[in-house]
């Protein structure tokens, strides 16, 4: 006892923070920072956003440190079970899933859950698995089935429709397949059998996944409907400048014209009041986060904790594509945040789940070094 009053508090708390991964946290905590700046200006008008997003941080943070803490040898054991469930709430969903908006995502079990969100962590932690026990016979016939086991959630995902989680969960899980070794014949055949599928896909698609395709091709068609997202937000994107127009002093966002400007389009805002410059920074810092992510891959001691760190750092740099390439205007509006910059809850939890996974892998490399 006497040993314990003597140690300082900051001592008695060091255990509980070195289980952060120093540069990954740093760069995920200015991105939070920046990303609460603009949130501050762009949901004024919203009472008690900004509070919210103040708790999902913290929620966020939380479940990151729990997920460093705990061994990859155990994230493998919870692998299957996971993505079993998953499918299995999924297919839960399609039969009793709760309608929203035109959409059945979600599912009350006690609490209404999305389980298409379960499946962007759950997808590559089954397929790293998958890989890591046929890591010394990897054959074509390996790359089929792992095929399958990525293409059924998806499926079943983009039936809801959720066309963007759908592309995120693919993504997620082809990145897996792909650092365990798919030839780049096998990729471009692929790309070719995509392309020459298009108009079997298109006449697949909802008319309103339909209508977002052709409002990026022309937005000035239906400047008023279908066009008005991008319309406004590429126009506050311009207006930016290089300089932007200064915190707070948005016109775009504070008279309304950009939509969802707290969510999906929240770029447009900080676009539009931190200029190009800004850009660059909010770029670079994504850039770091997506280099610290495959610096760990690289270094981690097993097959499955490489392709699972390798997988989460390009989820990170999935979703920032995607949301900035569509509030651009170069992307279809998929409905995609951007990593701990927008304001939501569940994308939080989940990519919180992920750093917190990277920190994992990579702590417990230090420990089997030491």
């Amino acid at each position: 006892m006497a040993s314990l009053e003597k140690r300082s508090p900051l001592q008695l708390i060091a255990p509980y923070v070195r289980v952060f991964d120093g540069p990954l946290m740093l760069i995920v905590i200015l991105i939070m920072t920046v990303g609460t700046i603009t949130l501050y200006s762009a949901g004024i008008d919203f009472p008690g956003r900004i509070e919210d997003h103040l708790r999902n941080i913290t929620l966020s943070l939380l479940v990151m440190w729990i997920a460093a803490l705990v061994p990859p040898q155990l994230l493998m054991r919870f692998a299957v079970p996971l993505y079993v469930g998953g499918v299995v709430l999924l297919l839960a969903v399609a039969q009793f899933g709760l309608i929203r908006n035109g959409a059945r995502r979600w599912i009350d079990i006690g609490v209404v859950i999305q389980p298409s969100e379960i499946m962007k962590i759950a997808m590559p932690m089954m397929l790293a698995w998958f890989f890591q026990k046929r890591e010394e016979s990897t054959r074509w016939r390996e790359f089929v089935i792992a095929g399958v086991l990525l293409m059924v959630p998806v499926a079943l995902i983009m039936r809801q429709p959720d066309l963007g989680t759908a592309l995120l969960v693919l993504g997620a899980g082809f990145y897996v397949v792909f650092f365990a070794g798919l030839s780049w014949k096998v990729i471009a055949a692929g790309i070719v059998a995509v392309l020459a599928s298009l108009p079997i896909a298109w006449s697949m698609l909802h008319d309103y996944q339909r209508g977002r395709v052709l409002t990026l091709i022309d937005p000035t068609t239906d400047p008023l409907g279908k066009g008005f997202h991008i319309i406004q937000s590429t126009i506050a994107i311009g207006s930016g400048g290089l300089t932007g127009k200064g915190w707070l002093n948005g016109t775009q966002a504070h008279l309304e014209f950009i939509p969802e400007r707290t969510t999906d389009f929240i770029f447009a805002v900080y676009s539009e009041e931190f200029g190009l410059i800004g850009n660059v920074v909010l770029l670079i810092l994504y850039l770091l986060l997506v280099g610290r992510g495959m610096v760990i891959a690289a270094q981690a001691p097993t097959l499955f904790t490489r392709l699972l760190a390798g997988a989460l750092a390009m989820i990170f740099f999935t979703y920032a594509f995607v949301n900035m390439g569509m509030v651009s205007g170069i992307l279809p509006v998929v409905g995609v945040p951007l990593p701990f910059f927008s304001y939501g809850g569940t994308a939080f939890v989940t990519l919180g789940l992920g750093v917190g996974i990277l920190m994992s892998i990579q702590r417990h490399r230090k420990l089997m070094q030491s």
